[in-house]
């Protein structure tokens, strides 16, 4: 009976870690991988874990005991992800104890700190800027600041209307909309001179980066349907910049 307790305790412990991985933007192998490593460490031998974007199993084989957790939310948090690789790589160490290990892991669970607004909207504008230069392989110095302008505007409102929409790709599809109108309004005006140089920018901090190359990382190790499904969800994220942008090109250019 302590021995299925013990055995409970470790198969919950690892799938926090993986819950945390996962809904801050691992890639699927690399939870598998931790989850895996964690389990042999605690004495659990021959375990079968199974993971999705909105999913991850973790059972025993020869076991009729199997423990699920559901991923309701999904964002990009590198730094949680790193956070508990380290913990796994002491604790398979024996550098700390599995009751140590359950406490930091809720810690970085609740760990809601970020990157101050403002900084990150100035990240947006840098990326934006510098990516147009980068892509468009021109150096346009006149739409360089719109573009980081626009590209702040982007970021800001797609952050606000995600969280009054709560509808990631309806809130992609807004900005984009008001992005394009604010570029043609901005080259009419004569703060620009190309729309599609100032555009490639703008969009830089909508677009799904990180869930595309997960997606294709993903595919590589084997992760089907993982890599599917984030390879989807990264294609609605562009099919919904793209309309947007359309639309507004289709009426006023």
């Amino acid at each position: 009976m302590e021995e299925k307790k013990q055995a409970e305790k470790i198969l919950s412990i690892c799938l926090l870690a993986g819950k945390i991985m996962v809904q801050s933007g691992s890639e699927m192998y690399r939870v598998d991988d931790t989850m895996t490593r964690m389990a042999n460490a605690s004495g659990l031998e021959n375990v079968n874990v199974f993971s999705t974007p909105t999913a991850i199993a973790l059972g025993i084989d020869g076991s009729s005991g199997m423990q699920l957790k559901q991923i309701k939310t999904r964002t990009i948090n590198l730094e949680k992800v790193n956070r508990v690789n380290e913990l796994s790589r002491k604790y398979v160490a024996g550098d700390i104890s599995l009751d140590e290990l359950a406490i930091k892991l809720r810690y970085i669970e609740e760990d809601v700190r970020d990157f101050p607004f403002w900084l990150q909207a100035i990240s947006a504008a840098v990326v934006s800027s510098t990516l147009m230069i980068l892509f468009v392989d021109e150096y346009d110095w006149v739409d360089f600041p719109i573009s980081a302008v626009l590209g702040t505007v982007a970021f800001v409102l797609y952050t606000i209307a995600n969280k009054k929409l709560k509808l990631k790709f309806m809130s992609e599809f807004f900005s984009s909309i008001v992005v394009g109108l604010l570029t043609v309004l901005g080259v009419r005006l004569g703060l620009g001179h190309n729309v599609d140089n100032i555009l490639v920018g703008a969009v830089m901090p909508l677009v799904p980066g990180v869930p595309l190359t997960n997606s294709l990382r993903d595919l590589l190790e084997s992760h089907l349907l993982a890599g599917i499904a984030r390879g989807v969800e990264a294609l609605l994220s562009a099919l919904a910049i793209g309309i947007g942008i359309a639309v507004v090109l289709k009426i006023f250019l």
